[in-house]
């Protein structure tokens, strides 16, 4: 430390590059801090670091340690306490997410102790270092901000264990899912509703959520015991009402329900399988080899959509690309909003089938296919509708939001679909068949912008920019944190290097078990581990990528 902070007042006043002299290893008291890359200048991103601090003194509690949600848990409660430490010093960041709790980069327990990954903006005035300035920073501040995080000592224990046993419950709650015939859970008292479109905290005065006594049921977590709550059947489930009174508000809290929450977030009482998928229409978006045919036949002019492709979908075929492409990727468990859907996908009523023949409409809706994905294929959908009844005759459940509390109406909706018959008929031509897997070609995932020259870039959680492309992610809506984004690119980046892969989806998820957090040769805190159906989105939204049984199609 001593050596780190003569160097910088060595090099103070010297220009920029000069910054490189404390590239390497110095021992703290306390820990080892790692410089590993630092910033070509003061506009460049900023320097990674690390510090390590030995297990021996950082003390953690072994139920901080016990099985892996906990180990994530709390790695995730270090990095949430990096932060609340470094907050008055703007120059030091780490990477430590939101409401949800991801397997992220920016803590590591490893055999030497402690990692915790972080960048520091190292000063400057104009292109001239302020070294002095910069061993305030590295040598005075952060030691006290690593002490803070890591040290047992300094740490709020109680509140430690309350965030790993969050995590540990939750993931006891969504692993009695299947076993219970549920795809999802809601427990009593959980808040639903946030406080904006832009800010994911839970809305201060929203309305608990009450379980209808028809759809209540308890799951027992290790850490809080009973639990009582909805339980979602597995099936199809309608989810109705009148407009803003939360429809879609419960079902964002279900698409979210994929990954765990911190403690009092309102929304670590819902969980839903591990492999639900959110569906929508995307016009525009690209369309590689998918095959369509089970909801689009053949289109004007004898145009195949067997192998589907194009670069400009319209919103009917993009949605009924994306059930396919989720059901390749490993979902058995789709979402759907009717609010983002086309309308043309999800239903053709009574009098459009009288005026538009069934030979000039090659459209097959949802509404006719949905039981058949349930009884042949074991698919479950959760579907928002609020303006059409046709589905009222395959729903399993119908649960009904009335001012942000759910009631149970799957004898009334019964009722209702025998009593008003909607004098459609059904349009299926050919028994539903499952989609196959398509191999795709990696070299033709192109991540170069010049050679010798590779760009892998988030921005946000809506845009990857992987080579000369923008990947547009504004549609994967479970995209949960912008780490994820960037973690989604390096994993496209080493698909390019792997020549032709037969099943990318198994590819992927066999990575993504393995070696999914050392995805560069140098360390990097920036990533959180996504799961393989949104990797898979991101490839399919690629317009470069070419996948096997390519065929010419239209929009």
């Amino acid at each position: 430390m001593e050596q780190l902070q003569n160097t910088l007042q060595r090099i103070d006043g010297r220009g920029y590059k000069a910054y490189k002299d404390i590239q390497g290893r110095h021992a703290f008291p306390g820990f080892t801090l790692c410089v590993d890359k630092v910033q070509a200048d003061p506009f460049a991103a900023p320097s990674r670091l690390r510090a390590v601090v030995p297990w021996e003194r950082a003390g953690l509690p072994e139920a901080a340690l016990t099985g892996e949600p906990r180990r994530r848990a709390a790695r995730d409660y270090i990095a949430r306490a990096f932060e609340r430490a470094a907050a008055s010093e703007q120059a030091v960041r780490i990477d430590s997410g939101a409401q949800t709790v991801l397997d992220r980069s920016a803590v590591l327990f490893t055999d030497a102790g402690v990692e915790l990954r972080f960048t520091v903006a190292l000063p400057a005035r104009g292109r001239t270092i302020l070294g002095r300035q910069a061993a305030e920073i590295l040598c005075r501040k952060l030691p006290r901000i690593v002490a803070a995080a890591a040290e047992a000592q300094q740490l709020d224990g109680a509140s430690l264990e309350r965030h790993c046993a969050a995590v540990e419950d939750q993931q006891a709650l969504r692993a009695q899912l299947d076993e219970r015939g549920l795809v999802a859970f809601v427990a009593e008292g959980a808040v639903l509703p946030r406080r904006s479109g832009v800010d994911d905290r839970p809305l201060s005065d929203a309305i608990p959520f009450h379980s209808p006594d028809s759809l209540r049921l308890t799951l027992h977590a290790p850490n809080a015991g009973p639990i009582a709550g909805m339980g979602v059947p597995a099936g199809i489930t309608l989810i109705v009402g009148g407009g803003f009174h939360g429809k879609s508000t419960l079902l964002n809290a279900l698409e979210l329900g994929v990954y765990d929450h911190v403690p009092g977030d309102g929304r670590d009482g819902v969980v839903s399988v591990e492999d639900a998928a959110k569906i929508r229409a995307e016009d525009g978006r690209a369309v590689h080899a998918v095959n369509l045919s089970p909801y689009i036949g053949e289109l004007p002019f004898g145009k195949s959509t067997t192998a589907f492709s194009t670069d400009l979908a319209s919103g009917s075929t993009s949605q009924a690309a994306a059930l396919q492409e989720a059901l390749e990727a490993g979902s058995r468990t789709l979402l759907v909003d009717e609010d983002t859907s086309a309308t043309n996908f999800m239903i053709r009523d009574r009098r459009m089938q009288a005026l538009v023949a069934r030979d000039a409409e090659p459209i097959t809706p949802l509404v006719d296919r949905i039981a058949e994905l349930r009884d042949r294929h074991a698919v479950s959908t959760l579907l928002v509708m609020g303006g059409s009844g046709d589905y009222l005759d395959s729903a399993d459940t119908v649960i009904q939001m009335q001012e942000y509390r759910p009631a149970d109406v799957t004898a009334e909706a019964r009722r209702v679909a025998a009593e008003y018959a909607t004098g459609r008929h059904a349009e299926v031509r050919s028994p539903l068949a499952w989609p196959t897997t398509r191999a795709v070609e990696g070299g033709t995932v192109r991540t170069e912008t010049k050679p010798g020259k590779r760009k892998v870039q988030g921005r946000g959680r809506d845009t990857l920019l992987l080579g000369r492309e923008a990947v547009d992610l504004r549609a994967v809506e479970q995209i949960a944190d912008p780490a994820q984004v960037r973690a989604i690119g390096l994993l496209l980046e080493r698909l390019s290097d792997s020549g032709r892969v037969e099943d990318p989806p198994a590819w992927l998820a066999d990575l993504l078990n393995r070696h999914w957090d050392q995805l560069l040769p140098r360390p990097d805190g920036d990533l959180a581990r996504p799961r393989t159906i949104e990797v898979m989105a991101a490839l399919n939204r690629l317009r470069g990528a070419r996948f096997g049984g390519v065929a010419d199609g239209v929009g």
